[in-house]
């Protein structure tokens, strides 16, 4: 049994890299600067559409943890994302009108460019409003942890997606372009998740936070994912199959310990509660280009009607990534 599924996944793992050199056809290049990419450069994709307010600090905040070149997917944008994207000299670029759905939700697009730029490098695959933080993040860049791993033959980094929201109604105040969007959005919950065992591909399933509690309140099990893992000493062989819940090979699924100790992990805090989440949500619904027919904006949607605020009296004030270590969100492991 245990060798059908093993064939079972490597067939799978051949399709969808199969599928990514396919729909790499979609992709058209805007400004490519990946010639500049050193050898150890760690490297950040993503794919966006109509980002541009979130764009100056999302690069300059990994900039600062020490990301050296980001190989991006605009679908579409028509406010001037493209544009202010292809001014970086860090950034490549590529524009697509294609289907996002069809792409699988970006990640066709994103393996095909981890398979043609990525090998070798660490990667960091991230949307714009995800930040990553990872054990030391004040004092050290990026880099020491992916020699870290390196030295301790660990080729994939988990991070737990963490809701940030504002205290107060979510659109109550203005998010400017540039600024740090956790001024606002600075608070989160300490508990309240559930974790399950995805038997087949190795990975824990998260579940819950501020989304579970207010959005699929009546139907918590169709609450959005939060298990990720985002940072992967990438291989031309490997792909991911649900956003970057999970991939293949299996073996880069299993990023937490079971049999005593803890393995190093980080957060991923996610500034998708500003006053621009409304308009998102009903962009979202019009173009019906994410999963099961968009139930989650539509969830969102029903639940903004109200104005709600996510804020509740468990509710804990963001510090630093100490913090979220003392209360078990994340692990510096045997890093020290």
């Amino acid at each position: 049994m245990k060798i059908l599924r093993s064939y079972a996944l490597r067939l799978a793992r051949k399709r969808w890299r199969f599928r990514a050199m396919r729909k790499s056809r979609e992709l058209t290049p805007v400004v490519s600067r990946h010639r500049a990419v050193r050898p150890g450069d760690v490297l950040l994709f993503s794919t966006l559409r109509n980002e541009k307010v979130r764009l100056p600090w999302f690069l300059r905040y990994y900039r600062e943890v020490g990301v050296s070149h980001f190989l991006i997917v605009d679908n579409d944008s028509d406010d001037g994302s493209r544009e202010y994207l292809a001014e970086q000299a860090d950034v490549s670029l590529w524009t697509t009108t294609a289907s996002y759905k069809r792409a699988r939700f970006g990640v066709d697009w994103l393996n095909w460019l981890q398979m043609r730029h990525g090998h070798g490098h660490w990667c960091l695959v991230v949307d714009p409003d995800e930040f990553f933080v990872y054990p030391f993040c004040d004092t050290r860049p990026i880099r020491a942890l992916t020699d870290w791993l390196d030295a301790s033959s660990i080729r994939s980094f988990s991070a737990m997606l963490l809701d940030m929201y504002p205290k107060g109604p979510i659109g109550a105040v203005p998010y400017r372009e540039g600024q740090d969007p956790f001024e606002i959005a600075s608070w989160f919950d300490s508990g309240n998740y559930s974790i399950t065992r995805n038997w087949r591909f190795g990975n824990l399933w998260i579940q819950g936070g501020p989304r579970a509690r207010m959005f699929f309140r009546d139907a918590p099990e169709r609450a959005p994912a939060l298990n990720k893992i985002p940072l992967v000493k990438w291989h031309r062989d490997y792909a991911y199959v649900s956003s970057t819940h999970m991939l293949l090979p299996r073996g880069l699924n299993l990023v937490y310990d079971e049999w005593g100790g803890e393995k190093a992990s980080g957060v991923l805090l996610h500034a998708k509660f500003l006053d621009t989440f409304a308009a998102k949500a009903e962009e979202e619904m019009r173009r019906k280009q994410h999963y099961a027919n968009s139930h989650e904006y539509r969830a969102y949607r029903e639940g903004l009607k109200d104005q709600p605020d996510l804020w509740c009296k468990w509710s804990e004030k963001y510090i630093n990534w100490r913090q979220l270590e003392i209360l078990g969100l994340m692990s510096k492991g045997n890093w020290a």
